[in-house]
């Protein structure tokens, strides 16, 4: 990683919260990394901690893109061997959170431009297979849960808290792939779930960003009420690729587009 890109992402981290923990923020993302690293691995309860552990101060912040991951420093925090934080630095390094090249350090990684645009691209498709789902085959009760993760995204917008509407967001998306029941392509946008949680919070600090993502998610939910499967899936692939325009530019302005 260049040191343009270095620079820029630690500004945007302080643009958000100051490098502040949020403990609720912060939790969420431990049970995120829980989820989708340390349950799908067969590890030692140790390795799981502290992927866990580590993978939320990636998430929100707390350390960031090119930091040095000191596996002598990690091994005194966690009262462990250097082994268990090599495991679990090589868990986190498979999600895209990591970097650990041979012979130097492992550091925080982050996505190229050209990598986040194929994230975005992916999954702007896949969640349109899943709004045409939804959409054709949604119950009242599903219509319900879904304005309830809806609800959430609305409070957090009026009270401008970017974490809440970030995990409220996770939330809605995560009960879309629910309802729709497509194992499949839920795997995948699961594998792709950790390398975006950090590029959300980063779109959504954007000037104008969250209050358009708010109005898209309303509308995609009368769409749904309506069985409006074209428009739906219109709604989803626009909200991700208004969110990727807003990751180019600002990662352009800040001279991390190489």
């Amino acid at each position: 990683m260049g040191a343009d890109r270095e620079a820029a992402m630690e500004a945007a981290a302080s643009e958000h919260d100051a490098r502040a923990p949020d403990r609720h923020s912060f939790e969420r993302a431990k049970a995120l990394v829980q989820r989708i690293v340390a349950e799908g691995h067969d590890r030692p309860s140790l390795v799981s901690v502290i992927a866990c552990e580590v993978g939320a101060e990636i998430i929100e912040g707390l350390r960031q893109p090119g930091e040095d991951l000191n596996s002598v420093e990690l091994s005194r925090r966690f009262s462990t061997s250097r082994t268990p934080i090599r495991e679990a630095l090589m868990l986190l390094e498979k999600e895209g959170l990591v970097v650990v090249p041979p012979r130097k350090r492992p550091r925080v990684a982050f996505p190229d431009l050209g990598d986040i645009r194929e994230i975005y691209r992916a999954r702007a498709a896949l969640f349109e297979l899943i709004a045409v789902d939804v959409a054709q085959t949604v119950t009242p009760e599903g219509l319900a849960r879904l304005r309830q993760s809806f609800a959430r995204m609305e409070a957090a917008y009026k009270a401008q808290d970017i974490s809440a509407f970030v995990w409220a967001n996770v939330d809605f998306y995560d009960q879309n792939t629910q309802l729709a029941n497509n194992r499949t392509v839920k795997r995948i946008l699961d594998s792709l779930l950790l390398r975006t949680a950090r590029l959300r919070r980063l779109s959504l600090s954007q000037p104008g960003r969250m209050a358009r993502s708010f109005d898209d998610h309303a509308r995609l939910i009368k769409a749904y009420e309506d069985r409006d499967a074209t428009l739906a899936a219109a709604l989803i692939r626009s909200n991700h690729i208004n969110a990727l325009a807003s990751l180019e530019a600002y990662l352009t302005r800040n001279g991390a587009d190489q």
